[in-house]
Order: structure tokens, then sequence, then C-alpha cells
């Protein structure tokens, strides 16, 4: 998006509150607004609200959120290639769920969720104690400042879960909550009616990128979908009616192209999209897009930049698409790839092979950079030096058919409804609509993932656990349909794959503790009120 820039935000934010300095000493300094005379307006407000969204760009940035959701899960894996890429072992732990509480990723995302957090607390402390004039618009500053608190809870809630719940900017060291309690934290802060109706319910310019009010119910969806994982008790029910009531709004619907989701200069004019996380090429920068291509793939696409040729998909997931599905084609780079300057020219192919993690054998490395099918959901950019633009769908009205479609079928009721929400998802990406078209036996029936750890045919080695995937066949439209977009860890969890299944050189971890990430090495080292999240 390029008319709400967080990086702006962060930078008008630092002058509001007085932390910037004036370099032209010949003027005259103005060191204070007197309250009095401050009258805030909306992008006023904005500003000062810029630093409790700015760090969702870690979300796509280096070992961030992708990496979190997505190396850790049946969909995306990162090999050593002859260029590097072991990292110190990193991406290999990732897949192999080896990971400690030193490492990166889990660490990124508690520091960066603990960066929002802490970053709301404080304006909302300082606009309680007047510091921080508002006017009027104080109740819906608080209520989208608490909204978007909820949210950075939420992703704890679901990566670390036992967290401290920190609800003020003080100095005071936090104690630690229950993953029970901070559930009920999420679901009381967006539920609140000073939250909740003072939120805006516009669905424009203005409100795109922050925390309206179908954003919260958004929130409150996905949270109460999940809420079984967190609680041990389901809340289907109440899943289903946040997903009614963004659906009764007809404020949203699906793109009519599913790629258009994922353009470079996709913005609030997109009605699939329900919150998303401005990029900018200049201020916050997309990353994760250098990990995908090879070195030589600006041949290909025509830019100025070179990758560094790291993540792939899993064979196996790739060979569970149905072979009229879009879908495939628009999420990931297949077969050959010629040079944009010639046509004739081949540059390199992608390849639906993978021999292993190392890909070392008799101690040579036998990676190509033609192995594997490499992410092409998201728009590739040639116009810039480095950083794409493009804007994350941190959630797109898909979903909200598919959590009814699930929480329908969990509930046993109306199963021809959910049958034809999955239908409605699936017609834009057939050209036969017989082939679009499923039914409540089809989203009962089994995965089509082939389940098991590979050998260096991609052949099935340790089959592991063979029990049927309960609702297989709406686990796999999740999977097809959000394939890269940060879900695939917390849906595994969800239907239990996640702690069972072996895939490519992944073998299941049963006592399921690694469904949690550890709580950083560093936390309990400087804060003696935490302890290790078990098993860690």
């Amino acid at each position: 998006m390029k008319l709400y820039k967080l990086g702006t935000y962060a930078l008008l934010l630092s002058s509001t509150l007085g932390l910037s300095g004036c370099l032209d000493l010949d003027e005259t300094a103005y060191s204070e607004i007197i309250e009095d005379s401050f009258v805030p307006t909306e992008q006023d407000v904005a500003a000062l609200m810029a630093s409790s969204y700015s760090p969702l760009t870690y979300i796509m940035n280096w070992q961030g959120y992708f990496d979190l959701q997505e190396e850790s899960g049946d969909c995306i894996i990162t090999p050593t290639r002859p260029n590097g890429w072991d990292d110190g072992g990193v991406y290999r732990r990732m897949h192999k769920h080896t990971w400690t509480n030193e490492s990166w990723q889990p660490y990124n995302t508690y520091q960066q969720c603990y960066s929002g957090i802490n970053n709301a607390n404080l304006v909302m402390g300082k606009i309680k104690a007047g510091t921080l004039p508002v006017g009027k618009l104080e109740a819906s500053t608080l209520a989208e400042l608490r909204a978007i608190r909820a949210l950075w809870y939420s992703i704890l809630l679901d990566t670390h879960g036992n967290v401290p719940l920190v609800t003020s900017f003080d100095s005071e060291l936090p104690k630690q909550a229950s993953r029970d309690s901070l559930f009920h934290f999420v679901v009381n802060e967006l539920t609140d009616p000073q939250v909740i109706n003072n939120l805006s319910d516009k669905v424009d310019i203005t409100t795109y990128g922050r925390m309206n009010k179908y954003t919260a119910y958004m929130t409150l969806a996905r949270v109460y979908l999940n809420a079984e994982v967190y609680t041990g008790t389901p809340h289907w029910q109440e899943a289903l009616n946040y997903a009614d009531s963004i659906i009764s709004s007809q404020k949203f619907q699906l793109s009519a192209d599913y790629s258009s989701n994922f353009k470079k200069d996709v913005d609030y004019t997109n009605k699939e999209c329900i919150f998303a996380v401005p990029y900018d090429v200049i201020n916050a920068g997309f990353g994760q897009f250098a990990k995908w291509y090879p070195p030589v793939s600006k041949e290909h696409f025509g830019s100025s930049y070179q990758c560094w040729d790291g993540s792939c998909a899993n064979p196996q997931f790739i060979n569970s698409y149905e072979s009229t599905d879009k879908r495939l084609g628009k999420t990931w780079l297949m077969g050959p790839q010629y040079s944009a300057t010639d046509p004739t020219k081949l540059v390199w192919t992608c390849n639906n092979y993978l021999p292993s993690l190392t890909c070392m054998k008799d101690g040579k490395n036998y990676t190509s950079i033609d192995y594997g099918y490499r992410v092409a959901k998201y728009e590739y950019d040639a116009t810039t030096s480095w950083n794409w633009g493009n804007d994350f769908p941190y959630y797109r009205y898909a979903e909200v058919l598919l959590i009814k479609a699930e929480c329908l079928l969990r509930l046993h009721k109306d199963e021809d409804v959910a049958a034809q929400l999955v239908t409605d998802v699936r017609k834009r990406d057939f050209d036969d609509q017989a082939d679009a078209t499923v039914t409540a036996a089809d989203l009962k029936g089994d995965t089509r993932i082939k389940y098991g750890t590979l050998d260096w045919d991609n052949k099935i080695d340790v089959a592991g656990d063979q029990t049927p995937v309960v609702l297989g066949g709406l686990y796999d439209e999740y999977g097809w349909e959000f394939a890269c977009e940060c879900q695939r860890r917390t849906t595994m969890i969800r239907f239990g794959t996640y702690s069972t299944k072996n895939w490519f050189n992944h073998e299941a971890i049963t006592d399921g503790h690694t469904k949690l990430f550890p709580i950083p090495l560093q936390e309990l080292q400087s804060n003696g009120n935490l302890k290790p999240n078990p098993g860690y």
C-alpha cells in the first residue's frame, strides 16, 4: 500500500513525541506544542499508532514469521545449496523440529510481538495520562491500540503460549501468563464494548492496514477456530458466529483472479483482503523473496538484483494438488525458465525433486539450482533495486469461507452448505466447474498428501503414522489456498498432523512439545518470573 506507509508513520511518531531535534540553528526552535492548541486530526492519530503496527513487517523478512510458520511445516523446505544455506543448521532444525531456545526464528517472533505490544502500551499510557491529547478521538484511538495489541497477543498465543501478559509500560518484570489466560485476554479485549464498539466499520483507504471492526472479528474467528489447541475446549460455534458476522456485512468478496491478491500494487480496492500488512520499497521492504530464487533468476525476471537461492517446495506437498487446479501454477514456479530478453535461452529449470536437506552424498554436494519448485505466489517486482513493496494479506475473505465450512463440518450441521462454501472458493481456479465442485464426503475424506520421509528418489522411506486425517479433504483445501501465507504450521496442529506425520526428512516428535516454541533463553535469563515451556 502506498498511502498509509508504516515507515512514514514511524517518522511522524518520532516528531510528535518530541524525539527529533532541529538541525538548522538559524531557525526558531519550538520545543513543545501547547496541549490546548493541539487539535489532532485522524492523520495525527494514525502517526501516533504507527509504532504499534510497524513491527508487523518482520512477517515477510529474514528469519521472521514466514520461516516460523512455513519452514516448520510440510510445505516449504530450505536445503543446503552449493552456494550455502547451511547457516549452522538453522533450517534443518526448523524442518526437523529440533530448534532450541536460542534459535532465531522463535526469538524474532517473540521480540517483534513485544515490540508492538510495548509500543501500544506506551502510547496508551501517554494518552490516558494526558501527555498525548487526542481530544474526541480518544475512545477510537484507545480501542484501536487495544485491538492491535490483542492481534500481537494472538500471535504469541499460537506460537509461544505461556508468555508475559503486559498491559502497561513500566519497568517491573512481568509475570508469565498461562496459554489459557492469554486466550481469554485476547477474546475479552476484542469483545469489550469499549473496543469493538469504537472500532471503525469502514473498509476503505482510511482503514487499510489498520484494525477495524472486521479485522477484530477475523482475529476472534481464527482464535476461536484454534481454541481446542489453545485451551483444550473447542469453540466452533463462536468461530462460526464471527465468520458469519463478516459474511453478513457484505463488505468483502472473493477476487475474480486468485493472483490479484498478491500483486505488487494491491491496495484497499481489493475486496478479498480483510487485513493487510503494508510494505514499501523504501521504508519497509518485503525481503523474503530473496530466498526463493537462484542467483541466475535476475536474467529470467529481467531484474537488476541477485537472489540467493534457498527455499523451495516439498515435493510431497506439490504432488497433492489436483492436476487441473490453477493454484499450482499461480503459487509455484515450475519447469523451464527462460531469459527475459531471449525467450530461446534456458536460464534454469524448476524440477519437483529434492534429494535431501543436506544434499550431501559420498562427501559431495548434489544440490542443483534446478531442484525444487520456487514460490511464485507474490508478483515479482523487477523494477526495484532491492526491496519489494507487495503488501502481505494477513486475513483474506477466502479464509472466512473456509472457517465457516470447517465449523459446520465439525458441528455436524449444514454439511451441504459447507461443501458449497469450499466450492465457491475453488471456482476461480478450475476451468471445468465440475472439477471445482466438492461434496461433504470429499471434505471428510483423507488428505491427498502421501506422508512419510522420502529417500533420494523421493519415494517413501519411513512411512510413519498413516492414520487418516479427520476432514483431510478440507485440510488440503487450506494447504492449497493458503500455501506460503504463514498459516501452514497452525493448520497442521489443528488437524493433528504436526506431531504425528513424517514428511521429507522430518520424523514426527510425538510428545507434542514442539507445538509450542521455547521461551527465548535471553528472556529466561533476564526475567526470573519466567519458566521454560514444557519439553525445553
